[in-house]
Formats: structure tokens, C-alpha cells, sequence
């Protein structure tokens, strides 16, 4: 790509951003938590059709996706679990096709008066910051996505190829999202996921694996404590069990590329923790909600028999559980990891377009979090790179992203697009 152009590209950018930052302000606004995600979807569904693509909402179809490798098992409604795909055509394929990835789905923001900015869901500016829950994770993703196009647009230009711009549900649980936009079709040369990774290229992520654990107790009246048994406390013996196992799996990094040289790449977490009924009952149960990670290569199936095998074996000479073994259940990430191997022809093109929208080199690094690439990596043997902006506690209180770093992402996304797809001029009738 010649220079004129690049700068007319990140210029186009610049014209649109204001827009493209209000844009993202409407998303933080709607509450997309699980299973609350179709308002902000259709709003994102109508933006779409305003532009002229061709848009397809629509409902993730557990019946569709259950015996792929890559699904995740989930107990909840996917009645309004859907996903909406914008797809632009080219008049004539010369480029390479793409796929523009994001996730609408948020955690949830916690106690609001523990947001001290703005409330979670009243996006505010402040400096360089954007405060809002989801704002980097990901919605300003998801934006810069829809912007880098526009910015071509503005220009008088579209892809000269096939582009599916998608916002998906179900990546912060199960994954399950993408992987039906994959078995629904959706493939291409490549796919850019813009998730909040400080304007780096991730080279490798961990899988996740999601399980609960429930202990079963002993309940009697609180005077006669001592001949019962508290499925409470039972849980803590659980939990320190599990810390046991991270650590033998933290020791087996040197076994995995890219992780060797991590402090911790295995985490284990105590998300949620519900039990008992009466505060002078000894509790007759618990119910331990957790995560844990696993190498790139590692089946889920196995490291799953794994922590069933584990918890048995140690928990066998307690007094209670002994007797009354825990009981494992796997309810949402039962997903692998993925390593996007070095050198490709998407990669190339990337640095090439961070190189001219941020004037530094694109740096590549290892994350233990999981990211919706596995997807496209792992099943559809498709280089996915995930580069998105610089942000601050994501997943927790007053979360925030640089709004200087959008714009580099966005610019970098649109000259990727201009060089990885090729650019032909809008005629009239283009969508």
C-alpha cells in the first residue's frame, strides 16, 4: 500500500471517531449481561442494515453445535442467545476474505457503589479514558470493527473481498457463540478478534474449564454441631485440593511452548460459592463454582477425568468426604487452547498496518485468559489474530480503555483491511 493512501486510510479514521466513540458509549449503555444480550444485538443488528450489508440475526441452536469438538456444555436458555452477522460482498473476489470478530456478552459489574468514576453502565469520559462496563471487553472492539470499515467508506472504497463482520454472545462462559457462527458457515482467510490485549498480537492462550463442585453434609441443630458435618467447611478442603493440582500443572510448563516462561500460566479460581439454609443449621450443603485453565494441546476431556481422579485420591482419607466423595459437574468452558504459529501471511500484514497507524513494532505475547481464536485456529484452520486496545480492569471496577489506543487499533484494523482484502471503488448500488 502506497503511503498517500495509508494516510488518507488513518485520516478517514480520524474524521469518523467521534462518531465511532459515541457509537461505542450506545453499546457500554445496554447491560449485555448472559442471556440479556439481544437489545444491544439488535441495535447492533439495525446499525448494520443502515450501512447496506447484508445482516443475519440469529439464535444459537444448541441441537446444531452439541456433538462439535469444540462445544462447551451449558445449562441455561439459548432462547435469546443470538448472534448477528453482517456480511459485505465485493463486486468482483481479488482479496483475501476476513472475518471481523467480537463479543457483546459483559461479566457482571459487582456492587455498583463500588464503581467509583461512573456507574457500570453510564459511560463516561475522562482524559484518555473511557469508563464503562464492557467497554474494553470488548465493545470498543466490536466498534472498531465497524468503523474501520466505515473509514474505507468515507474514502470511497470497500473491500475487495468478502467480509463477515460478527458479534457474538457466549464468550465470556462457553465459546459457544463463535463456534455456531463457524458451524453455521462462516469461515474466511482470516479474522481479526479486536479483544483488549494492549495492542499486541496474542501468539498463545490457555483452554479454560468450567466446573462445580458439589459437597453434600451432615446437617443437625447448631447445639449439637460436633455430630454433624458442614458441607461449608467441607468445601474449603475441596478448594485446597484443587490449589494442589494447579501447582503439579504449573510445574508441567516447560513441557508447553510459549508457557515456559510464564510465572503462573495455569490459574485456578473460586468464582462462586452458595450454601447451607439457616444460620443455626450445620450446613447440609455447598456448592463451589470454579475455573481453571489448561495448556494449548491438552484435551478438556482428559484434564477434566484428571481433576475427578484428583479430588478422589486426596480426599479419600478425609473424615467426611471420604465417606461422601464430592461430586464434579462441567457447566460452560470445556475449551482448548490455541498457539497461532508464527511467520504467516496475516501476521505479516498486521505489522505491517500497526507499523504505519502507530509508528512501533508489533510485539507478540502469551495470555492465560481464554479468547474466542480457538475457534477459527483450532477447527477452521484460520489464522486469527486477536490485537485490540489498551484498557484497565476489565472484569472489574470501573473498568476502562484508552480512547487514543482505539484509534491506533481501529486504523491498524482498516489498513489491515485495505491490504489483507484488496479495495475496489463504492459504485453506486454497493452496499
Amino acid at each position: 500500500m502506497d503511503e498517500q493512501l495509508s494516510r488518507k486510510i488513518l485520516a478517514a479514521v480520524d474524521e469518523g471517531f467521534e462518531e465511532q466513540i459515541a457509537f461505542t458509549e450506545e453499546l457500554i449503555r445496554f447491560p449485555s449481561l448472559r442471556g440479556e444480550e439481544k437489545p444491544a444485538q439488535d441495535f447492533v443488528h439495525k446499525a448494520l442494515v443502515e450501512r447496506g450489508y447484508d445482516v443475519r440475526t440469529f439464535r444459537i441452536d444448541e441441537d446444531k453445535i452439541r456433538d462439535h469438538p469444540g462445544f462447551s456444555p451449558v445449562a441455561v436458555d439459548y432462547a435469546d442467545a443470538v448472534n448477528v452477522v453482517a456480511t459485505h460482498q465485493p463486486r468482483a473476489e481479488k482479496g483475501k476474505s476476513l472475518i471481523l470478530n467480537g463479543h457483546m456478552d459483559v461479566v457482571p459489574e459487582g456492587p455498583h457503589d463500588m464503581w467509583e468514576v461512573s456507574p457500570p453502565y453510564e459511560p463516561k469520559r475522562v482524559g484518555d479514558w473511557l469508563y464503562g462496563r464492557g467497554g474494553g471487553d470488548m465493545k470498543a472492539g466490536i466498534a472498531a470493527n465497524i468503523f474501520a470499515l466505515d473509514a474505507l467508506r468515507r474514502i470511497g472504497l470497500q473491500p475487495a473481498a468478502r467480509v463477515h463482520v460478527q458479534s457474538v454472545v457466549e464468550e465470556e462462559c462457553t465459546g459457544n457463540g463463535a463456534l455456531a457462527c463457524l458451524v453455521e458457515g462462516y469461515t474466511a482467510d482470516a479474522a481479526i478478534i479486536p479483544e483488549p490485549e494492549d495492542e499486541m498480537l496474542v501468539r498463545a492462550n490457555c483452554g479454560v474449564l468450567w466446573f462445580e463442585v458439589h459437597v453434600a453434609g451432615h446437617p443437625v441443630h447448631v447445639r449439637e454441631a460436633g455430630t454433624g458435618a458442614n458441607a461449608i467447611e467441607a468445601s474449603f478442603r475441596v478448594i485446597e485440593s484443587l490449589k494442589r493440582l494447579t501447582a503439579d500443572w504449573n510445574g508441567q510448563k516447560a513441557n508447553y511452548p510459549y508457557f515456559a516462561e510464564l510465572d503462573h500460566p495455569i490459574n485456578f479460581n473460586v468464582g462462586k460459592i452458595e450454601g447451607g439454609d439457616w444460620a443455626s443449621t450445620v450446613a447440609a450443603w455447598c456448592k463451589v463454582s470454579c475455573r481453571i485453565a489448561i495448556y494449548p494441546g491438552d484435551d478438556p476431556k482428559e484434564r477434566a477425568a484428571e481433576i475427578e481422579a484428583h479430588l478422589a485420591h486426596e480426599l479419600a482419607d478425609d473424615p467426611f468426604l471420604g465417606n461422601r466423595p464430592p461430586q464434579v459437574t462441567w457447566n460452560g468452558f470445556f475449551a482448548r487452547g490455541y498457539v497461532l504459529e508464527e511467520g504467516g501471511d496475516a501476521e505479516a500484514a498486521l505489522a505491517e498496518a500497526h507499523r504505519r497507524a502507530t509508528a512501533s513494532e508489533l510485539q507478540s505475547f502469551v495470555t492465560p485468559g481464554y479468547l474466542d481464536a480457538r475457534v477459527f485456529v483450532i477447527y477452521a484452520g484460520m489464522p486469527c489474530l486477536v490485537y485490540g486496545p489498551i484498557t484497565e480492569n476489565i472484569h472489574g471496577f470501573d473498568e476502562r480503555v484508552s480512547l487514543s489506543s482505539i484509534k491506533r487499533v481501529t486504523g491498524s484494523i482498516a489498513l489491515f483491511i485495505a491490504d489483507w482484502c484488496g479495495i475496489e471503488p463504492i459504485e453506486a448500488g454497493d452496499g
